[in-house]
This record gives C-alpha cells, sequence and structure tokens, in this order.
C-alpha cells in the first residue's frame, strides 16, 4: 500500500486524513509534519487512529507520496528534497511552481511524480486537449468575498481597501504570473489552468470582491479551433474562507488517482 506524507495540517491536510480514516483513500499515512506542532498534535489527537507527528527528514524517509498542504513558501524547498529521496510530491500551492520552474524540470530530471491537482477549477483535461491545436485565449473570472482575499500582498502593496465594500469591486486584471504573486492564497486554480494551456503570461485572470457572496466562484472561457469552452464554477468555502470546498474534494480524488493503475479524463 502506497505510504503518504502530508506537509500541512490545516483544512486541506485535515480532510485528507479524514478520507483515510472513512476508507475513502486506499493509502497508509507515515506522518505529518506542520510549521505549528502543538496545533498540529492537537489537531491529529482527534482521530481514532492518529498518524505519528514526525519531522520532515522522518516524514521523507518514510512516504512513498508527499502531500504539500503548507502553502507556496514551502514548495521549492519540500520538491528539493523529496525528488533527491526519490519520492514522489503532490503540490496543493500550484502558483508556487510559476516562481520555481525549476521544480517541474527536477521532476522530469529525476523521474519522480510531481502531481498537480486541479483543485476549484473544473475543465483541465478540456483545455490540456484544446492546447493541442490554436488557442485565441484562456480568460479566468473569479468572484470571492471580500474576506477570501483579506491580506492578499497585492491588496497591502496598492492600498486596496475592501473593508464596508457595498457592490462588485475588480481588484486585479491582467496575466495570471502576476495575480500568482500578488494573492498566493487566492488563485491556485488560474496557475493550474495556466499551465494546462497558454502559460501564465498569456492566459488572463480577473479578480473581483464581492460583498455578500457566500461562494468562491470561476469562470474559465476558452476560445480556439476546436471551439468555445466556458465553465463555471460555484464553490463553496471550507472554515477557512480561502480554500473551496472542491479543492479539498479533488485532492483527495488526486492521491486515489496517484494509485490506481486505471486513468480517466486526459
Amino acid at each position: 500500500m502506497t505510504s503518504i506524507g502530508i506537509v500541512g495540517c490545516g483544512a486541506i491536510g485535515l480532510s485528507i486524513l479524514k478520507a483515510v480514516e472513512a476508507g475513502r483513500l486506499p493509502v497508509s499515512v507515515a506522518g505529518v509534519t506542520s510549521r505549528t506542532e502543538d496545533k498540529a498534535r492537537k489537531a491529529l489527537a482527534a482521530f481514532s487512529s492518529p498518524p505519528p507527528y514526525l519531522g520532515l527528514d522522518a516524514l521523507i524517509e518514510k512516504s512513498d507520496l508527499l502531500i504539500e498542504a503548507a502553502g507556496g513558501a514551502v514548495v521549492a524547498d519540500l520538491a528539493k528534497r523529496a525528488f533527491a529521496a526519490g519520492k514522489d510530491l503532490l503540490v496543493i500551492s500550484v502558483g508556487a511552481l510559476l516562481e520555481h520552474p525549476e521544480v517541474l524540470e527536477e521532476s522530469r530530471r529525476t523521474g519522480c511524480r510531481l502531481i498537480l491537482p486541479s483543485g476549484a477549477i473544473a475543465g483541465i483535461d478540456g483545455i490540456k486537449a484544446a492546447c493541442v491545436g490554436e488557442v485565441e485565449h484562456v480568460t479566468i473570472t473569479t468572484r470571492k468575498p471580500p474576506g477570501g482575499l483579506a491580506g492578499a500582498p497585492h491588496l497591502v502593496n496598492n492600498n486596496i481597501d475592501l473593508s464596508g465594500l457595498t457592490e462588485e469591486k475588480e481588484v486585479y486584471h491582467g496575466p495570471v504570473r502576476e495575480a500568482c504573486l500578488g494573492f498566493p492564497a487566492n488563485v491556485n486554480v488560474s496557475a493550474a489552468v495556466s499551465l494546462a494551456g497558454l502559460g501564465p503570461d498569456r492566459t488572463m485572470i480577473r479578480i473581483l470582491a464581492v460583498p455578500g457572496l457566500a461562494f468562491n466562484c470561476h469562470t474559465v472561457e476558452v476560445e480556439g479551433e476546436f471551439g468555445k469552452l466556458k465553465m463555471e464554477i460555484t464553490n463553496v468555502p471550507t472554515e477557512n474562507p480561502k480554500t473551496g470546498r472542491l479543492t479539498a474534494m479533488s485532492i483527495v480524488r488526486a492521491i486515489a488517482d496517484a494509485v490506481d493503475p486505471v486513468r480517466i479524463g486526459t
């Protein structure tokens, strides 16, 4: 049985552990590590068969597949250490790969798998297929509650205050590469779309703050020689307003697919 190691013990990490405990994932959990050890240990204690809390070196040694669920800041170092140990890696913070393309190169060089789940978006298979031919544009429109964008570097650096917002406000419009720098906790969906298609400089995104909105909403539009593709996703947030439930579900399915010899979809 494939052994997984989870780096991060927030909403996503706990969702994975719940899926394993419920028997929805045919894997064993080698352990968990986190930047906040005390908080993680308390969360793990709530499980009927809690996995061990391990240091990163021990976690890498005991795992076949590492799961990054701790934010983009850890991705480059984690990938370097995992691939050096011959281990596969699933990255949730896909936006970090736009800053660290060497991670993709190292995966291909070593033969260690780098798995990038779809997350809170749909239609990645269609975008990949469409981009085999000529594609004119890929555009993303993301609408989120103001609280889901709070603290984003783009807002801070540009003195954009969303408190007391009474109507929809566009806070960014431009290439995905810059959006991932300005909203690192919010637009991993756009990074996944860009890597599947035209790349982060040609894939465009609009980000809007919408007061009173209860969901994270994404619209993806693609046009090319194949025709037109339009997808609309309305995603219920988890307890973390920056993370949608579909994201957590996508990670669980990505892990299941990683250990299943049957592959469905492009």
